[in-house]
């Protein structure tokens, strides 16, 4: 019987070259400013127009700043992307949901909830973190900008399958442990090239349990082991997230494709070329102390010794450490942070901004602590102030930006001085990922709230 990867892969084959890779049809594809401008420019030069215009949406994140967007953009590369994806879509006929308009936001925010992203749908975007649109069902994953020009130009991409690997994880979650930390769990054991090859399915009671935005922010993360992509087989839950949503099916042909949608799951006599198992009690609060998604540990461990390394990798261990100032077989509980950063792709969405929220009632924000809240999308920033998070927050001390990527990546306004130590929601902490110099500590929002109320990071569990 074939996985749910096989049904959704090959329903979309077009054809398949002898001892070569497929060629995908793509059901949808998102573009951005940073990744675009040379597939839009390749299109131009050989006179080509996008093959199916009403399947490309397009919209500015990377490099938005997030305060003031209804002035001109200050910085002049910003500038001069957003200025020419605005061209491009133009020029080309295709979707673009502007700056500083209710449609914008972070794209793997938007994507999904508009319902722009739908389960058995094979979607593409220059932009390695388009994993996440996995959550709903969807084969879903980041290709070059020669690729984005391939696919302008014919709705198609050649690829060849990735392997297939599922992760179950059962159990129950303790309280205080969310998404994000079996995310970093999972690449703790993996490491970042353990799912190389592989597109990953996530299964098991734990899986099921998590909301959509939960399953988001997990499929997001799915990149940092290595794998191609991630996704979970749609169920109900699935349906009740995208039901009602601006471009889901209405009436009759949304009777249709739930009907279709329940087909798609791997049989129960299934054959994946690896499955793995993983018990949700062994998951508390994750933090990361390195400069690789998969350096992390639970908030209450402390930092391997050397010795408990692998000599292949000790050298690359003591460079990340050094890196970030931090000395093997050290607890983080009480280190002093400077930032923190609450958004992104990974845990930018209401669920996350309410997790802050718990944890902030009612407590002040450490004085020497800068917080950035950014919301994923101008929708995110409405719900925001429906439920009254705003005032929550405000009461605390903290301010909400405008949507945008932010300081996921030093590609705006919103940097990490060097040095500085940052507790960070979003998906990496390479080396200079936030700002030259800057350290990055990846973490949940819990983790992060408890940190920008103390000061230091802190066990939320104990807030």
């Amino acid at each position: 019987m074939n996985t749910l990867f096989d049904k959704i892969w090959d329903k979309h084959i077009v054809q398949q070259v002898e001892d070569g890779p497929t060629q995908l049809y793509i059901d949808r594809l998102y573009c951005h400013e940073v990744t675009s401008p040379q597939a839009f420019a390749g299109l131009r030069e050989r006179g080509l127009k996008c093959f199916r215009p009403k399947q490309i949406f397009c919209m500015p994140d990377h490099n938005t700043p997030t305060h003031d967007q209804d002035k001109p953009i200050e910085d002049p590369i910003s500038r001069k992307q957003i200025d020419t994806l605005y061209k491009n879509t133009e020029e080309f006929g295709v979707a673009d949901f502007k700056m500083n308009t209710p449609d914008n936001g972070i794209i793997h925010v938007v994507g999904p909830e508009k319902g722009l992203s739908l389960p058995g749908m094979t979607i593409v975007c220059g932009d390695s973190h388009t994993s996440t649109h996995g959550a709903v069902g969807a084969i879903a994953f980041g290709i070059g900008t020669s690729e984005v020009e391939m696919v302008m130009a014919s709705q198609c991409i050649l690829q060849q399958k990735p392997k297939s690997m599922r992760i179950n994880i059962n159990g129950k979650l303790q309280a205080g442990v969310v998404a994000k930390d079996v995310a970093l769990y999972l690449m703790s054991k993996l490491t970042t090239s353990g799912a190389t090859g592989y597109f990953v399915e996530y299964s098991g009671e734990v899986v099921r349990d998590l909301s959509m935005e939960g399953r988001l922010t997990l499929c997001n993360l799915s990149i940092e082991m290595g794998a191609r992509g991630g996704f979970v087989a749609p169920d109900e839950k699935t349906f009740e997230y995208l039901k009602n949503r601006e471009y889901a099916p209405k009436g009759e042909e949304w009777n249709k494709a739930v009907a279709y949608w329940k087909t798609l799951k791997s049989g129960e006599d299934a054959v994946f070329d690896r499955e793995l198992h993983f018990d949700a009690a062994d998951i508390e609060p994750r933090i990361t102390y390195g400069t690789n998604p998969g350096m992390g540990i639970g908030i209450s461990e402390r930092i391997p010794a050397l010795d408990e390394i692998p000599e292949v990798g000790q050298a690359s261990f003591r460079k990340s450490l050094e890196y970030m100032g931090l000395n093997p077989g050290e607890k983080l509980l009480g280190h002093k942070i400077d930032y923190v950063f609450l958004g992104a792709c990974t845990n930018g969405r209401i669920e996350d901004f309410r997790a802050f929220a718990s944890i902030v009632k009612g407590k002040r924000k450490a004085n020497h602590v800068t917080a950035w809240l950014v919301p994923g999308s101008w929708t995110v920033d409405k719900q925001i102030r429906e439920e009254g998070l705003d005032k929550i927050l405000e009461a605390a001390g903290f301010t909400i930006r405008q949507p945008g990527c932010s300081a996921c990546l030093a590609m705006n306004d919103d940097k990490i001085p060097a040095g500085m130590y940052s507790v960070s929601t979003s998906n990496r902490n390479f080396e200079g990922r936030q700002g030259p110099g800057s350290r990055t500590i990846l973490a949940s929002p819990l983790v992060a709230a408890a940190a920008a109320i103390t000061g230091v990071i802190t066990d939320p569990r104990r807030l």
